[in-house]
């Protein structure tokens, strides 16, 4: 069962040891674990439903509560506090593509907002309800089935609300794989993936989903959009395009083809310590504009390296492994690279050994499969410590961007430096760390995580928060960064999209979201602030 104000099933609990709470303690001062709002007394807040009776609309305050909001701090804050101001009037499943032809037709007739619900993962604010109209969400889970399989082209077609899990299980059926991991992976669906530019953890080898995509059909208030595969085409503007990254601006996409691959017969992760950052960033970008045929490439800075050996959990061996770390020149500035390569075993096997030549080059000490392994069984469930943090009054949010090589240093050390900045006014500490999440040969996705005091008191923590994220964001747009490289837009980035895009090119989206939704229906707020 889904948690419904956190992340996750209820029924997993990844807690945080004595250890790491001592070292949050020293670092943030003791948390107070706030008191969080029961569900039956914020269902009982919602106002009734302004959309009249429909046979695929359930109106039920508890189904519309559990599709109001996704994973952002500020939605966190929502509904641990109970204040949910906005909701959905109605909560769709439907099960076809005519269903949802039928729902957008009925939306439109009631004068309500549509905005399409895959697995609630959503990190900056994709779901938030209209305000002053109906707004019906439209959750396309029940359209999960491999429809297609074509084994010579290597292309899958799924209804585009499976979920990773769902998906790779199908195709594991016949000898595939997508291989397209986010973090949310285990909840997020292939429709969301495609419609916010989503990248996975493996992206190296299998591509972002940018590239996986290759067709589908999107239900739309003018009609239904067709979008044909091909391995190429030089037929004017590419309307993949169009629907990647629309974040439901469009319409609905009901279903998906997106470009497979056959399952690995080999994989492996990786860990590596080089001896500080400085070195650690030629040695990746070396090893990434080698084009090795890698999977997986995952830099932490040092900060992001002591802290995620605090969260080990077994001090005695991390203070053995760190002992010979420091004897082979790798000392507290360590930087830990997690190295993955996945396919034929021979090329996989020569692509590791290609790379951790490089990595010795800059001094980089192996410390072989462990820890690398450990980060791929725990991989879907390190998000879970949002949860424990939370119920030891700490906050965990995270900023990402993408920027060419010259910036990424730079862009790392002033985004740490304007957080700790940014709630420095209320007195408060902000433990800052980052790593490379994605390399690329021009540059590299910064991430950057950030722990920080809860108040415990709802316009306190929403100010704090927006504090942070303002100056975090402005700090990215400055140093040369995209706003998102991997989590969409939303609300929560909309307010910098303009200085990416620039005044026509917003202009240009404005003219192509009229053009499919005449009326504004679909998603509104998302993407372009009214």
């Amino acid at each position: 069962m889904r948690r419904w104000n956190g992340w996750g099933d209820a029924s997993i609990e990844v807690p945080i040891g004595e250890g790491a709470l001592r070292f949050l303690a020293r670092e943030l001062g003791p948390g107070t674990a706030p008191r969080d709002a029961a569900f039956d007394t914020v269902c009982a807040r919602l106002p009734p439903s302004r959309l009249p009776p429909h046979p695929l609309v359930d109106s039920a305050p508890a189904v519309r509560l559990t599709h109001a909001l996704g994973q952002s701090l500020p939605d966190w804050l929502r509904l641990r506090h109970g204040r949910v101001e906005a909701a959905p009037d109605g909560v769709a499943f439907p099960e076809s593509a005519e269903d949802v032809r039928e729902l957008l037709r009925f939306a439109i007739d009631a004068g309500a907002a549509v905005v399409p619900y895959g697995g609630g993962t959503s990190v900056c604010g994709h779901l938030d309800a209209a305000r002053g109209r109906p707004t019906l969400s439209v959750d396309m889970r029940r359209l999960r089935a491999m429809t297609a399989l074509d084994r010579d082209s290597l292309l899958a077609t799924f209804g585009a609300g499976v979920a990773g899990p769902d998906l790779e299980a199908q195709l594991r059926a016949h000898g595939y794989t997508l291989g397209h991991f986010p973090q949310s992976f285990e909840y997020s669906t292939l429709g969301g993936w495609v419609v916010t530019r989503s990248s996975g953890q493996q992206s190296l080898r299998y591509g972002r989903i940018e590239q996986l995509f290759a067709g589908g059909r999107m239900e739309t208030p003018q009609g239904r959009l067709d979008i044909p595969t091909f391995p190429a085409s030089a037929a004017g503007p590419d309307l993949r395009e169009l629907v990647l990254g629309s974040e439901g601006r469009l319409g609905i996409l009901t279903e998906a083809t997106v470009r497979i691959s056959p399952l690995p017969d080999f994989e492996a992760f990786h860990a590596v310590f080089l001896p500080d950052w400085e070195r650690a960033e030629p040695a990746v970008r070396a090893i990434v504009q080698a084009r090795l045929g890698l999977s997986m490439l995952r830099l932490s800075n040092p900060v992001e390296t002591a802290t995620m050996l605090t969260l080990a959990g077994n001090q005695k061996q991390v203070a053995l492994l760190e002992t010979l770390l420091r004897l082979r020149g790798a000392g507290d500035a360590k930087c830990m690279l997690l190295v993955g390569a996945s396919g034929n075993q021979g090329q996989a096997r020569a692509a590791l050994a290609a790379a951790l030549k490089i990595a010795r080059r800059h001094g980089g000490v192996h410390a072989g499969r462990g820890l690398g392994e450990r980060w791929k069984k725990n991989r879907f469930r390190n998000v879970y410590l949002r949860n424990a943090a939370w119920e030891r009054g700490y906050a965990i949010d995270t900023v990402e961007t993408a920027l060419d090589w010259p910036r990424v240093s730079p862009a790392m050390r002033a985004v740490e430096r304007a957080a700790l900045d940014a709630l420095a006014v209320d007195g408060e500490r902000v433990h800052a760390y980052t790593h490379l999440s994605h390399l690329y040969p021009q540059g590299a996705s910064v991430y950057t995580t950030f722990i920080w005091r809860l108040a415990g008191n709802y316009d306190a923590d929403l100010v704090r928060w927006g504090r942070l994220k303002s100056a975090v964001s402005e700090t990215i747009v400055a140093g040369g960064g995209t706003i998102s490289h991997q989590h969409g837009v939303g609300t929560d980035h909309a307010p910098w999209l303009r200085m990416e895009k620039g005044q026509l090119g917003m202009d240009a989206l404005g003219a192509l979201f009229r053009q499919f939704d005449p009326s504004g229906c679909m998603n509104p707020g998302k993407l372009l602030t009214p």
